[in-house]
């Protein structure tokens, strides 16, 4: 974990790259004619893969990091039990139960209708290409350095709110491209921009549990993001329904920082998983 210790340099440039080539898709976007749609998709994909390209650059720079990268790729199995089964199942059955709940404050059970289409368009790109393209760039960064270079430095809580409150401000010039949809949610109003805010810091600390409890398993990153990803767009949900999906992961977060006190708020890093193989006995 030493050795993740150029955060400033990673999130400096993961953060100013997007922001110049995003602020100028939503300058684009807004032009009266559809001559840019070309470039505007360049710079949108160049933006979402730049803090991986960054990641990429430090672990070849370093061949410990670049050692511990494909470890936490190729060394850990993808199939890690139970958390597995959370990463997969948690975010589409959040959903359904916050539209549930939605019921019984009088909105419509048209929302269960699977429309196949996204709230949002993407131009020149299939909505359904970036929602599942975004996580796979972002968490390339995220959970293969930017994670475990703040978890170096300070405890994992204070890791994930300082991420989330990061991964927001990174998100910001999206609020302002046309139909893009932090900007259709910003036009939603703003509760629903709050929530947006809100709903990244309950996310992240879900993420970083299952990604500590996985022993800093990339896939398990990835997947969870990607799961939420499609589990949030494939019904026809109202953005109440998300609020209420907030407020069902603000509560698993409470439990989550209740029963594994000592995984967030300890400062020194350590290995669930090798804590765990070291105390069990060598059979002789």
């Amino acid at each position: 974990m030493k050795k993740y210790n150029k955060p400033f340099l990673f999130f400096g440039l993961s953060l100013l790259i997007p922001w110049v080539l995003w602020f100028t898709v939503a300058y684009l976007s807004h032009k009266a004619d559809n001559n840019y749609l070309v470039l505007q998709g360049i710079l949108e994909l160049t933006g979402l893969l730049a803090p991986a390209l960054v990641a990429a650059y430090l672990f070849l720079s370093d061949k410990d990091l670049l050692a511990d990268l494909k470890k936490r790729f190729f060394g850990t199995p993808i199939s890690t039990g139970k958390y597995l089964w959370i990463t997969l199942l948690l975010p589409p059955l959040s959903i359904v139960l916050a539209q549930l709940l939605s019921l019984c404050f009088g909105h419509s059970i048209d929302q269960f209708y699977i429309s196949g289409k996204p709230s949002f368009t993407s131009q020149p790109f299939s909505p359904w290409f970036l929602l599942a393209f975004a996580p796979i760039a972002e968490e390339l960064a995220w959970h293969s350095y930017g994670t475990d270079a703040l978890r170096q430095r300070f405890s994992l809580f204070k890791t994930s709110v300082l991420f989330a409150i990061y991964w927001g401000f990174w998100h910001l010039p999206l609020f302002f491209v046309k139909g893009y949809y932090q900007s259709d949610v910003q036009a939603e109003g703003l509760i629903y921009t709050l929530n947006f805010v809100i709903s990244l810091f309950v996310f992240v600390i879900i993420m970083n549990w299952l990604y500590f409890k996985t022993n800093r398993n990339v896939m398990i990153a990835i997947l969870f993001h990607l799961v939420a990803n499609i589990s949030n767009e494939i019904f026809a949900t109202h953005p109440d329904s998300k609020i209420i999906q907030s407020a069902i992961f603000l509560i698993i977060c409470i439990y989550l920082l209740i029963k594994d006190k000592k995984l967030f708020f300890e400062k020194q890093f350590s290995n669930p998983q090798a804590s765990k193989q070291a105390s069990t006995p060598e059979k002789i």
